[in-house]
């Protein structure tokens, strides 16, 4: 775990890691992982939400309440929702996406995993998933948890960050090259 506090630093790293623990303890880190991708999927299809979340402007009562609403709601409980609400009063909630990364990273290295973030034009089909993670295997020489984001902006392509690499094969990004390569010439 010594190894992972070179890679993961900061307010959700510090966060991440406490929650890990815990859940080590408990014996439940797998499901504290699935708790957490679930409140990441509410917080992203959820522009109150977000606001919510990113906004200075509520107070970290406000917050809590709020927040304990949509988890009741949600049926978010246990480790992840009291987390969750000591996050919100200790007005933290704007770092939750980084801490819920923070935790897959953390996870996937206990698991002797890489953890790899991976924003896509479209949605993966379980096929291009497994494709995908079977060639990050081979890069990284051990297996590879994915997180997949969709971003139409990126027009096709993969860009894929997998521990301090990144690699962009997006068209948008091709594109942009091309239109500065363009500009030096005329």
């Amino acid at each position: 775990m010594a190894e992972s506090g070179s890679m993961i630093s900061g307010v959700a790293g510090r966060y991440a890691r406490s929650l890990f623990e815990l859940a080590q303890e408990s014996d439940s880190v797998a499901k504290v992982e699935q708790d957490l991708n679930d409140f990441d999927k509410i917080l992203r299809e959820s522009e109150d939400l977000q606001r919510l979340v990113n906004s200075p402007v509520f107070s970290s009562d406000d917050q809590t309440r709020a927040l304990g609403a949509v988890l009741d709601k949600a049926g978010v409980s246990g480790l992840v929702g009291n987390f969750l609400r000591v996050v919100a009063q200790n007005r933290r909630l704007f770092a939750v996406p980084q801490m819920i990364r923070a935790f897959r990273q953390v996870a996937a290295e206990a698991r002797g995993e890489v953890a790899a973030e991976v924003t896509a034009a479209h949605a993966l089909s379980a096929e291009q998933e497994k494709e995908l993670k079977a060639t990050l295997k081979e890069v990284a020489g051990k297996d590879v948890n994915i997180d997949v984001t969709v971003d139409p902006s990126l027009l096709g392509g993969l860009v894929v960050k997998l521990g301090s690499r990144q690699i962009d094969t997006s068209l948008k990004t091709k594109l942009n090259s091309l239109k500065l390569a363009l500009k030096e010439v005329g």
